[in-house]
């Protein structure tokens, strides 16, 4: 076995090949970008090394750095990790070039998959099924339209070295086709630095299932069951389980012999992952992930294998752990993904600071993988991904409560996260019937994404009253400072000359704003709420935590202030509630409504228009690129471009300017006289 390895990765996954090696004796060098000097896989690591700049081809990417870091740090072996040079197949051969170990599959077999038509061709000479396409070398646009005539619409357009959903698009009409390609290819060339594509058939209700695969140097490979990575947004997972729901055993043992052949046609090793589309009883070879993927935690948590254990053990030329015969399913486990993104504005990756982060108690039945701590700061440069929330117990109905109980113990605060969607499936019907496939959460979205609703009374009641104990506190607190403690000026029970103890707050959400009067009373308030009034009184911690009392109603709440907002976590779901300030300066002025802003900061890769260019409601302007993603920027009103305010290259923040629209005049006829209507 090694004695000391270099994470060539950052964030989580770098974070839990640490946690292995730490329990195997084996030493780990870290390696980080400007951005993530302090970051949390920096400080688990026994050394840590600088790499350059932010962007990852400065850095993560930068193969020839990392290959001189691990020979000065004196590292035996690397590993990728997934994601930047994971599957990278010249990187591989410039490991073994320089007498170092890397860990995953040989660069042939990296080289074979990476490309989804050589893979495809591949898998149909081994007999694996395959999905109708074109999978062809021949690459102009006029023949890739003809192929996708010829499969029959809906057609899926994807990037033949592509992964992670990039580079894919979904056509359903000819007339869609050239601008899918062109913004298919963009995306690809970016993302991989190959634009390549093929065309297959878009299967309608499809799951997703894909078989864990390891093979050793001595011609062993093994199985170890499958995964239903069905729920997706934007082509991309973000819950995964294991065993599949409702897959027999019959298809379970079958799929698995298919993986394993497919498997051997590239001789592979090392930890890798065969996926397949499935549609009824039929399957489909999808592609093949040569590397660990982002879901392996459930896989571990129902054999109880550590997956980098076997993955560092075959790299150092061990055999396999185990035989086929010896691996069995043991209960459920659920993985989902908390992403810094907000699904209601079509999923764009957010930015900010982690200003509060408290997460579920790990233990035997949650497991949480996450590269980021309470105060990290969540940039433009890399996946959005914040944490891994895997949950385990005896059967799925068991697991589905876990995750459910789980995901209301999250709680973040300074950065806008998808976990109301993630806690809106694992409540929906038909996710807990076992419903599944890659058209869900779009198919759902009414109900998985509705429009926000105003706060409950209760919702008032609690941020009224944490507000209420804060002020309290600070009173007292001033008091005790003061010269004169006993004066009544510093009584924190709202007493007032001449006048019944009251206070009254302003509690605004949206563009709704609510008066919460309090009266004050021996041992609690009685709140003038929008529905009734209610008796209420609770302790409130240093940290936020609140025990409250609402006309005879317990339980307890988070509630996180930050600035002029409060965050409230509790049983009634994640609220936001502005305290209006009489003394806060007035917002600017609306923007102009042809005025279109950068959603977050990013990179321009395309302007489509010019000034003066006449434009539709809808039409493409520019196209931005961030978090390794296109979001096109569209116009929202008719009328003519009046100015382009960037030009490709380009980086912008958030809220930049990037061009305006002037709605055309009003067009007088000609045969019109001055005062004709």
């Amino acid at each position: 076995m090694f004695e000391k390895i270099l994470i060539a990765n950052r964030a989580e996954i770098a974070c839990r090949i640490a946690r292995t090696c730490r329990r195997l004796g084996i030493r780990t060098v870290a390696v980080y970008s400007e951005p993530d000097r302090r970051a949390r896989h920096v400080e688990l690591a026994d050394e840590a090394h600088l790499l350059g700049p932010a962007p990852a081809l400065e850095s993560y990417l930068n193969g020839k750095r990392i290959l001189e870091i691990a020979r000065r740090s004196g590292a035996e072996a690397i590993h990728p990790g997934y994601g930047f040079l994971a599957e990278n197949p010249a990187f591989a051969e410039a490991c073994a070039a320089a007498g170092l170990v890397f860990v995953g599959p040989p660069a042939e077999a990296i080289r074979a998959m990476g490309s989804k038509s050589a893979a495809k061709a591949i898998m149909e000479r081994a007999g694996v099924p395959l999905v109708p396409g074109y999978h062809g070398e021949e690459q102009d646009p006029a023949r890739l339209a003809e192929a996708a005539q010829a499969i029959g619409w809906p057609v899926l357009i994807k990037a033949s070295a592509g992964g992670g959903g990039k580079g894919m698009r979904v056509v359903e009409r000819p007339e869609a086709f050239a601008d899918a390609l062109a913004a298919a290819r963009r995306e690809a060339s970016g993302a991989f630095g190959d634009d390549r594509m093929l065309v297959e058939k878009y299967l309608s209700r499809p799951r997703h299932i894909e078989i864990q695969v390891l093979g050793d140097r001595h011609g062993n490979l093994v199985h170890l069951f499958e995964r239903d990575c069905s729920i997706q947004r934007r082509h991309q997972k973000i819950v995964e389980e294991a065993p599949a729901p409702g897959l027999t055993e019959d298809a379970r043992n079958s799929i698995g012999e298919v993986a394993i052949g497919a498997a051997r046609a590239v001789g592979y090793q090392n930890a890798g992952t065969v996926e397949f589309i499935v549609e009824g009883d039929r399957f489909y070879f999808l592609e093949m992930n040569t590397r660990l993927q982002v879901e392996h935690p459930v896989t571990e948590m129902i054999t109880g294998q550590d997956l980098v254990e076997w993955q560092l053990k075959v790299a150092a030329g061990e055999p396999l752990p185990c035989r086929q015969a010896d691996l069995a399913v043991h209960g459920h486990a659920i993985e989902v993904r908390i992403y810094a993104e907000d699904p209601a504005r079509d999923f764009l990756p957010a930015t900010g600071s982690l200003q509060h982060l408290r997460t579920p108690e790990p233990g035997p039945h949650v497991r949480i993988e996450s590269g980021v701590r309470e105060g990290d700061a969540v940039g433009i440069h890399y996946d959005p991904m914040l944490a891994k929330l895997i949950v385990w117990d005896q059967d799925r109905p068991r697991a589905l409560n876990r995750l459910r109980s789980a995901l209301a113990a999250y709680e973040v605060v300074g950065v806008t996260t998808n976990l109301d969607l993630l806690t809106a499936i694992a409540a929906y019907p038909a996710f807990a019937d076992g419903k599944l496939d890659t058209g869900f959460v779009e198919r759902h979205r009414a109900e998985l994404l509705p429009p926000p609703t105003p706060a409950p009374d209760r919702i008032l009641g609690i941020a009224a009253l944490s507000e209420l104990l804060r002020i309290g506190r600070q009173a007292e607190l001033e008091a005790a400072r003061s010269l004169d403690p006993h004066s009544p000026w510093h009584l924190a029970s709202g007493w007032r000359l001449n006048d019944d103890n009251h206070h009254t707050l302003t509690l605004g959400e949206g563009a709704r704003e609510v008066k919460v009067t309090a009266h004050y009373r021996p041992g609690h308030f009685l709140l003038e709420l929008p529905g009734d009034a209610i008796r209420a009184r609770g302790e409130l911690s240093e940290g936020g935590r609140l025990r409250f009392d609402l006309d005879g109603e317990q339980g307890t709440a988070s509630v996180v202030r930050t600035g002029a907002e409060l965050t409230v976590f509790s049983a009634f779901g994640r609220h936001r509630v502005r305290v209006q300030d009489p003394l806060h300066a007035a917002m600017p002025e609306e923007i102009a409504s042809g005025t279109l802003t950068a959603p977050m900061p990013g990179n321009i890769i395309a302007v489509l228009v010019e000034a003066g260019a006449r434009v539709a409601a809808g039409a493409p302007l520019l196209i931005l690129e961030a978090m390794k993603m296109e979001h096109t920027i569209s116009a929202p009103i008719a009328g003519v471009v009046e100015r382009v305010n960037f030009a490709v290259g380009d980086q912008v923040v958030e809220g930049a300017e990037l061009l305006a629209i002037n709605e055309p005049p009003q067009l007088v006829s000609a045969d019109s006289e001055p005062g004709q209507s």
